[in-house]
């Protein structure tokens, strides 16, 4: 069976609708609170690969934060993974993963296609 993970919030309700599809299809996910258990550069690191996006996808860019720090900088790679460890609030979410592979679960039908692929 394959492993999954899951980089919530539970103050969101797309991520929370997330959680309980992926419960729902009997699978019971390594639930990360990504806010409080902030993942560190490495894991970051392989969750942009897992995604296949370039770090600066994985940024929610209407937050805040983003408008007023960040928006307009041309940052690399390791400078965005660095912003998201040190604000994890940018993070998109949810992020579930498969195994060896991610999604960003907006919109929900790209999760339900993770959990259907052979």
């Amino acid at each position: 069976m394959p492993e999954y993970t899951i980089y919530h919030n539970p103050g969101c309700s797309k991520s929370c609708n997330a959680l309980q599809v992926l419960r729902e299809r009997g699978i019971e996910p390594r639930v990360v609170d990504y806010l409080s258990e902030t993942p560190d550069i490495p894991e970051l690191e392989m969750l942009v690969m897992k995604l296949g996006i370039p770090a600066r996808d994985l940024v929610r860019k209407n937050e805040p934060l983003f408008e007023r720090r960040y928006r307009g900088l041309d940052l690399n790679e390791h400078e965005w993974i660095r912003v998201l460890h040190e604000n994890p609030v940018l993070i998109e979410r949810p992020v579930v993963v498969r195994d060896h592979k991610a999604v960003i679960g907006r919109p929900m039908e790209i999760i339900m296609e993770l959990i259907d692929r052979k």
